[in-house]
């Protein structure tokens, strides 16, 4: 049966690549958050899109610099086997101070093709 409506999941009921990459960005270990994508997959956050290996490592490695916050994952959702949003609740001292963003991803012979990172 194939529904267009996400269902709600259980944070560790994402795949392993998605967790593996949240994790591993969480940590500030940009290496292992970069082997959870494409070579050829893109990144949209803050209205810009990142496109390819290098350009993901740098917004990775300037995404973990910039801002002092806390982050944590307060919900998740399986839109269908390829396609599921992470709810993020961020706090800390980037404009605004907090923030919930949803992280939809895009997933592709098990790594992530696509992210988009937006409210």
């Amino acid at each position: 049966m194939h529904t267009d409506q996400p269902q709600d999941i259980a944070p560790d009921a994402l795949p392993q690549v998605i967790t593996r990459y949240l994790d591993a960005h969480r940590a500030h270990d940009t290496a292992t958050a970069l082997g959870a994508f494409h070579p050829d997959a893109t990144v949209t956050d803050e209205g810009k899109t990142h496109r390819g290996a290098p350009a993901i490592e740098t917004w990775l490695t300037r995404a973990a610099g910039e801002y002092t916050y806390t982050i944590e994952l307060t919900g998740a959702e399986k839109v269908d086997t390829d396609h599921y949003v992470a709810t993020h609740h961020l706090e800390g001292n980037f404009p605004g101070g907090v923030v919930d963003l949803h992280y939809r991803f895009t997933l592709s012979d098990g790594l992530i093709e696509d992210l988009v990172i937006a409210p």
